[in-house]
C-alpha cells in the first residue's frame, strides 16, 4: 500500500525503516521539516505520520532488489533526490535502492564490505590501517587454534551484527570453549548471510579508551562531526551503558587522527554518506575496531546536536542527496546519555517512574523505555533491548554533565509486577 500527501517543493527523500521512536524520532522530525520524506516500512506508520509526505508498506525491508523495483516505480512518478537508512540491518538493502535510482551511496559491494567485519579487516589490513589481529572461524577448534598465536585475552565477535551483540572477552582456552556458542549463536535481529561459513571473529584484545566518530563523507572527503567517549559495562560483555560528546573534543582537530579516518574510508571505498566508526585509543595509538555505514545509535548523533548545534539528520540527508550543507558548530557544550537496566534476569516490570523533582537543570530528557508487564533482563541476556530507561544531560563541562547524569539515574525507579 502507498499513501502520498504534501507539497512538491522540497526535495523528495526515501527513508528505509524508521527505527525505535525513543531513539530516532528526533531525526525524522528534522527531516520532515526540510524534505518530503517517503517511508518504506513493514507496518502502517503511527508516530511517524506528522513527519511524512508518503509511505509504502512492504512485506519486508531487507530484500534490496525487491525494494529497488518498488522505488523505481515511485521514482518515475516523482524523483527521489536521495536514499537514507540508519538501521544497520537494512543499510545493505538500501544501497540496492540507491544504485537502482542512481543516487549517492549506491554501491552494495562497498556497504557489504562494512557490514561483513571480516571483509572490513581484510581491506584495512591491505591499506595498513592499525587494527587488532583478526581471524574468521567456524568452530571452537578453529577458534582455539587462532587464539594461540594472537595470545589471550582475545575477543569473540559475530561477523556482522551490531549493538555489540555477541561480543565477549575471554581470558583463556577454557573460557573460549564456554563462550564460543554464545557468540556463534547470538541471534541477529534480521538475517545476515555470508559467502563463507565462518561467522565468528577471533580478535586481539586491545585496551584503552573506546570512542566512536560520526562523520559525513562527500565525494570521498571525510569530515568528523561528533566524537563519542564510551562507557562500557557488564564485563566480560561489551554493553555500551553511556556516551559523552564534547563539541570541542581535541580529536576533531587532530591532523593525525583525521588522516587515519580518511585512510580508513579510502581503503573501504566509502565515498558518500554518513559513517559511525569505532576506535580503541590504545597505548600504541588508535586501533580501528569497526566502521558502520550509517548514523550512530545510542543517541550519539542526538548528543552531537545538543553539544554542537549541528543537525545530523540534515547533514546526512544532504550527503545522501549530493547537496552541500553548512558544517559550522553553533554551540560548544558537552552532552551525555546514561542507560538503565534491571538487576536480574527475567524481571517483569510493574512500573518505571521518574522523580522529576530530583532532576537537575542540566538534564535534557528522562525517557522510560518499557511498559508495565514487560519482562526484561540485564546483559548479556537483555543487551540493548533490556534497557528500561535513559537520561540525557547537557552542560558546559564533562564533569558537570556526568554529575547531572549521576543524579538523574538515582531519580529513576522500577517495581516488579
Amino acid at each position: 500500500m502507498t499513501s502520498v500527501t504534501g507539497a512538491a517543493d522540497p526535495p523528495r527523500l526515501l527513508l528505509v525503516a524508521s527505527g525505535m521512536q525513543a531513539y530516532r524520532e528526533y531525526l525524522l522530525a528534522s527531516l520532515g521539516s526540510h524534505y518530503r520524506v517517503h517511508l518504506f516500512h513493514t507496518v502502517e506508520p503511527t508516530w511517524e505520520l506528522p513527519h511524512l509526505d508518503g509511505w509504502t508498506v512492504l512485506e519486508n525491508t531487507i530484500d534490496g532488489q525487491a525494494m529497488a523495483a518498488v522505488a523505481r516505480g515511485l521514482h518515475e512518478e516523482a524523483p527521489f533526490a536521495g536514499v537514507l537508512c540508519w538501521d544497520e540491518g537494512r543499510i545493505h538493502a538500501s544501497s540496492h535502492i540507491a544504485q537502482e535510482l542512481g543516487c549517492r551511496n549506491g554501491d552494495p559491494m562497498v556497504i557489504w564490505r562494512l557490514r561483513d567485519k571480516a571483509q572490513t579487516r581484510q581491506a584495512l589490513g591491505r591499506a595498513g590501517v592499525p587494527q587488532p589481529r583478526s581471524v574468521p572461524v567456524a568452530t571452537v577448534e578453529q577458534a582455539l587454534s587462532a587464539a594461540d598465536p594472537i595470545g589471550y585475552p582475545i575477543i569473540l565477535k559475530p561477523r556482522g551484527l551490531g549493538a555489540s551483540l555477541g561480543v565477549v572477552r575471554v581470558d583463556d582456552a577454557e573460557a573460549l570453549r564456554r563462550f564460543f556458542p554464545f557468540t556463534r549463536d547470538t541471534p541477529a535481529p534480521d538475517p545476515v548471510r555470508y559467502s563463507t561459513d565462518a561467522p565468528v571473529l577471533v580478535e586481539e584484545c586491545v585496551t584503552g579508551e573506546e570512542i566512536s566518530v560520526d562523520a559525513v563523507v562527500t565525494d570521498g572527503r571525510v569530515v568528523p562531526l561528533f566524537v563519542g567517549r564510551k562507557t562500557v559495562g557488564f564485563p566480560p560483555y561489551a554493553e555500551e551503558v553511556g556516551h559523552l560528546v564534547d563539541a570541542t573534543d581535541p580529536l576533531l582537530h587532530d591532523d593525525g587522527f583525521r588522516a587515519l579516518l580518511q585512510q580508513t574510508h579510502d581503503a573501504l571505498g566509502f565515498r558518500d554518506g554518513w559513517t559511525h566508526t569505532e576506535f580503541m585509543l590504545s597505548a600504541q595509538g588508535p586501533q580501528l575496531i569497526e566502521v558502520n555505514g550509517r548514523l550512530g545509535g545510542d543517541l550519539v548523533p542526538y548528543l552531537g546536536l545538543l553539544a554542537s548545534g549541528l543537525d545530523p539528520a540534515l547533514i546526512a540527508a544532504a550527503a545522501a542527496c549530493g547537496r552541500s550543507s553548512a558544517i559550522v558548530p553553533t554551540r560548544r557544550r558537552v552532552a551525555g546519555v546514561r542507560f538503565l537496566y534491571v538487576d536480574v534476569d527475567d524481571t517483569t516490570i510493574g512500573l518505571v517512574t521518574v522523580d522529576r523533582a530530583q532532576l537537575p537543570a542540566a538534564v535534557d530528557q528522562a525517557v522510560v523505555l518499557v511498559d508495565p508487564g514487560r519482562t526484561v533482563s540485564p546483559p548479556p541476556k537483555g543487551t540493548v533491548w533490556g534497557r528500561i530507561a535513559y537520561v540525557t544531560a547537557v552542560a558546559d563541562t564533562a564533569q558537570e554533565c556526568q554529575a547531572a547524569l549521576d543524579i538523574a539515574t538515582k531519580a529513576v525507579h522500577y517495581t516488579r509486577a
